[in-house]
């Protein structure tokens, strides 16, 4: 079964073609990661997926088309994505930040939420320690941290990560990392879009390079990691 599966996805800016005719599939459990330079398409990928920009081709989510769903529908049924700009909401507090992220889930008890943010401040120790200060005091890590556990707090089944090292110290990428790999071991399923591709190759399952908008490359992560072409271009190394 897939999680998550695309035949044909193209995405134009006006006459300009972001992403031409991406292909992925998906399977529950796992963390799938797509590299490549800025300006490949791999954010304009995700906003598709998740419904924020029109494209051509198909999408099926849990094997439902995604292609009549709102934003609304896609999140309700599992999908979150954490964007590159974060869209935290700076003037609330750490923990009402936390709390709309369950906002889709209505009929959750109150047990459940507390369990929740309980298992959130687990991962994150900091915004338990940062949880009465406003999201937009926050250090740049630390409203990372808030964003993911704010989509984390949906129980997505799908968390979709737009660049998420970006702009963070080396120790806080590596923290960051670090958690992924725990949710994957949590059985939450990942779609990773990210230029470290070290990084993102280190923890992944599967990976595919994007690059100009097609995938030029794709396989197992492990096999993306001792490909000449990925050492040479994405990993500053050489087959030897």
């Amino acid at each position: 079964m897939s999680l998550l599966r695309t035949a044909g996805i193209s995405v134009n800016y006006g006459k300009i073609s972001a992403v031409r005719n991406l292909t992925i599939d998906m399977k529950p459990g796992r963390i799938v990661t797509i590299i490549g330079p800025n300006g490949a398409g791999k954010s304009t990928f995700l906003k598709a997926l998740m419904g924020l920009l029109p494209y051509r081709g198909s999408a099926d989510f849990l094997d439902r088309p995604l292609e009549r769903q709102s934003v609304q529908d896609r999140v309700r049924s599992g999908m979150a994505l954490v964007p590159e700009t974060r869209e935290l909401f700076g003037q609330m507090s750490v923990w009402d930040n936390l709390r709309l992220g369950a906002f889709s889930r209505k009929g959750a008890s109150a047990k459940a939420l507390r369990a929740d943010l309980a298992m959130v401040t687990d991962l994150f120790p900091r915004l338990a320690e940062r949880r009465l200060q406003a999201a937009g005091t926050l250090s740049g890590g630390e409203r990372q941290m808030l964003a993911l556990g704010r989509a984390l707090m949906a129980r997505p089944k799908l968390l979709m990560l737009d660049e998420p090292s970006l702009g963070l110290a080396p120790i806080v990428v590596r923290e960051i990392f670090r958690v992924l790999a725990n949710l994957r071991d949590m059985n939450v399923s990942i779609l990773l879009v990210e230029q470290n591709a070290r990084a993102a190759l280190r923890i992944a399952d599967y990976g595919y390079v994007l690059e100009t908008g097609d995938i030029t490359l794709s396989g197992e992560a492990s096999d993306l990691q001792s490909d000449s072409r990925i050492l040479k271009t994405y990993l500053g190394g050489s087959a030897e």
